[in-house]
């Protein structure tokens, strides 16, 4: 994946902890493109190539899927079961960026298939380390099939 243009969805509702994901990613060239949804229904309508994002050479696959549990209108849990039972989603790697520690959290999570479960730390530079960790290791090191549009 080297070398490819990168896209990842955010799917965060929280503006100041989105800007510093998308800072991140970029400032380290780890990411090409960020695509932000503020709402699990928006970023399924995406993936989905539904309403206004029905063209998938406008609305192309990410390659990875940094998702939040606590959304408005679908929460995270049912935006993750959905990419895992969809046969062209589910291979997109999904990555659980949440405040939640709570065991119940994460085991739902696993058991609806996230590939990961991290819990954003509440310090700034420990927020920034663990996105740089994320971003060297899921966008630079891992490597995961072509996602079909």
């Amino acid at each position: 994946m080297i070398g490819e243009p990168i896209l990842v969805m955010l799917v965060e509702d929280n503006v100041d902890h989105a800007e510093l994901v998308i800072r991140t990613l970029e400032e380290h060239r780890i990411a090409n493109r960020v695509r932000h949804f503020l709402d699990g229904q928006s970023a399924l309508d995406y993936l989905l190539h539904r309403g206004e994002f029905s063209n998938p050479a406008t609305s192309p696959h990410p390659h990875i899927i940094l998702l939040d549990l606590r959304l408005p209108r679908v929460d995270g849990i049912d935006v993750l079961r959905a990419i895992k039972e969809d046969d062209e989603l589910k291979s997109i790697p999904v990555v659980i960026l949440t405040t939640s520690e709570a065991e119940k959290d994460v085991a739902k999570a696993y058991y609806n298939h996230a590939n990961s479960y991290l819990v954003k730390p509440v310090g700034f530079e420990e927020f920034k380390k663990l996105m740089d960790d994320l971003g060297f290791y899921w966008l630079g090191w891992n490597t995961h099939p072509q996602i079909k549009e």
